[in-house]
């Protein structure tokens, strides 16, 4: 295997880390709600819940302090030293800016981000994690 391709191997399974990580936070909080409604337990784990707290939380400080998602920029960085293509901005944008042919300002990804980040808070007292018992 060549170095390059070895580069886009990595970058290839950055980008997939970078997806399941996306796919667990959004449909995170629609099985978060769904559970409720439908009585899983499994959704009231707090171990779940914490994990998806940090995750989102993540995502909305960096959009407030305008710093790109370093599993992004890892990922760039690799990409370009193997010399492959790359895009500029966070993934979510490369991506929408692609499958929707449409490009909003930063300000609109903040405006979702900390909505979406509000609507997980929010989870944590409609949906109450369990609290360890002995």
């Amino acid at each position: 295997m060549s170095k390059e391709s070895l580069l886009i191997f990595l970058a290839d399974a950055i980008l997939i880390v970078h997806f399941f990580i996306v796919l667990f936070v959004v449909f995170g909080l629609v099985a978060i709600y769904l559970g409720y409604f439908l009585e899983w337990n499994w959704v009231r784990n707090r171990v779940f819940r914490i994990l998806h707290l940090v995750s989102i939380g993540i995502v909305v400080v960096q959009s407030w302090v305008g710093v790109i998602c370093p599993l992004t920029v890892w990922e760039m960085k690799l990409r370009a030293e193997a010399e492959a293509e790359t895009y500029s901005g966070s993934l979510i944008q490369h991506w929408l800016q692609s499958l929707l042919y449409y490009s909003a300002p930063e300000w609109v990804f903040i405006v979702l981000y900390t909505g979406f980040g509000s609507l997980v808070v929010a989870s944590w007292f409609v949906v109450r994690p369990k609290i360890r018992t002995r």
